[in-house]
């Protein structure tokens, strides 16, 4: 059925199944079978462990580094908060002295 523009809605509902597609009545199966064999090129077997020898290898350094500067990281926090406490203990005294010294004043 060729639309033209020239068509009316006076169609009846029985022409609605020429649109629909018909049952399908071959013989040939509708599933689908995957190939038995792979179609892509096959890497030789040492050429794939000699790519995971080096990616562990590499994974091996990286992790390391990485525990070797979460290592001076944690390092350094800690100085810092050496450095602190101490800053705080020194201002604290000097916080009492400067009291002692105003109620002194006062009275």
């Amino acid at each position: 059925m060729a639309v033209t523009g020239d068509e009316t809605e006076t169609g009846s509902a029985g022409d609605l199944n020429c649109c629909q597609l018909p049952n399908p009545t071959s013989s040939i199966p509708q599933e689908v079978t995957t190939p038995t064999r792979d179609h892509r090129p096959k890497k030789p077997v040492k050429e794939d462990l000699q790519k995971r020898a080096l990616r562990l290898m590499k994974n091996r350094e990286a992790a390391r580094e990485c525990r070797r500067k979460k290592k001076e990281y944690v390092t350094c926090l800690e100085n810092r908060v050496a450095v602190l406490e101490n800053q705080n203990k020194i201002l604290i005294e000097e916080l009492r002295a400067l009291r002692d010294i105003y109620q002194h004043k006062v009275e």
